[in-house]
């Protein structure tokens, strides 16, 4: 890619998230979605592949139609009530239509269909990027708008999101597909949580963007696709092996790890709401995404001669250090002590 044209995509993507969480204006928010989406189609079509063009046909037209969604809810915002504002939402159908929108643009189920397929057809960097970077202009969006929300429809959502995201997930061999059903997943759990305490959604957002970004940066060092090819992934780095199955049991939930604190604070929440069965369903559907992570883990780590495979293994040479993993993956699995340090924060 040319580096002018690098440069611009980079811009672009950076201040089109920044435009929409710091405006007032639905125009202006509207306006950084819509940056946001034009900047990284260029990166999901740059390989020379129908796959690529596909995938970034497919963003585009999800990303698009989400977006007149979200300007019409707002037009009949500004025709009922007279004003643009973001927080002053208060017309029901427009409630109902900006929540759809913004569920098309997280991918939330039922309405994540063009996210395994945009990423499957993408690069692991841009896969990076549309699983966490460009979740965070939406997601603000939903926080903004907490207040006008409604809880039913946003507890239905979670609780399907959870479901299709942790079943889809158990019969998927390609890595990325998996990260993908594994996003669905998590932004369930965010957005069930969402009307009853919003930070809380942030902070389930912070979490699951460390741990997501570890993985992602670990698979791209593996240059590794398939859970088949992680079976002699060992042959180089076996070290890093180690520290992704710790990764991969953190994005499962399970203690001491750091993903176990934003479920458990979660679920304690839900508790102090009496929504006791809610709470239930979420931590057994959780189980569906231990599964194939435990799959994941299983091959890459557990798996070793003399156990047959159709790939030859990898040569063991000296690769690029990534000083930035280190720290990622630190951070990734060893938060949950200072959990009550991060609460009064928030």
């Amino acid at each position: 890619m040319n580096p002018y044209t690098t440069a611009m995509t980079t811009v672009s993507l950076i201040m089109g998230p920044v435009l929409t969480i710091s405006s007032n204006h639905w125009a202006l928010a509207w306006a950084g979605l819509e940056i946001s989406t034009l900047a990284i189609i260029p990166l999901i079509a740059k390989q020379h592949h129908p796959r690529a063009v596909e995938a970034a046909t497919k963003y585009f037209l999800t990303q698009a139609g989400a977006s007149t969604l979200i300007l019409f809810s707002s037009i009949i915002n500004a025709w009922t009530l007279g004003q643009w504002s973001i927080t002053q939402m208060s017309n029901n159908i427009s409630c109902t239509i900006l929540t759809t929108a913004l569920a098309i643009k997280l991918g939330l189920a039922p309405f994540h269909f063009w996210l395994p397929e945009v990423l499957q057809g993408s690069t692991t960097m841009t896969a990076l990027i549309l699983t966490t970077w460009q979740k965070l202009a939406p997601l603000s969006l939903l926080v903004m708008t907490t207040q006008s929300m409604n809880t039913p429809l946003m507890l239905t959502l979670g609780l399907v999101s959870a479901t299709v995201g942790g079943w889809n997930g158990l019969n998927q061999t390609q890595l990325r597909k998996i990260m993908a059903f594994s996003s669905i997943s998590h932004l369930g759990w965010m957005v069930t949580i969402l009307t009853l305490s919003p930070k809380l959604t942030m902070l389930t957002f912070y979490t699951y963007t460390i741990m997501t970004s570890t993985m992602f940066l670990m698979i791209k060092l593996l240059e590794t696709n398939k859970i088949s090819t992680m079976m002699t992934s060992w042959t180089k780095l076996p070290m890093l092996n180690a520290m992704m199955m710790l990764t991969l049991m953190s994005l499962a939930g399970l203690p001491p790890l750091t993903g176990f604190m934003p479920k458990w604070l979660i679920i304690q929440e839900l508790t102090k709401q009496h929504m006791l069965i809610i709470a239930t369903m979420m931590a057994l559907l959780s189980l569906l995404n231990l599964f194939f992570y435990l799959r994941i883990s299983y091959y890459s780590t557990i798996t070793l001669p003399p156990n047959s495979t159709n790939y030859m293994q990898q040569w063991r040479h000296k690769t690029n250090q990534k000083h930035y993993l280190a720290p990622m993956a630190s951070l990734s699995i060893t938060l949950l002590p200072i959990t009550p340090t991060l609460l009064t924060i928030i």
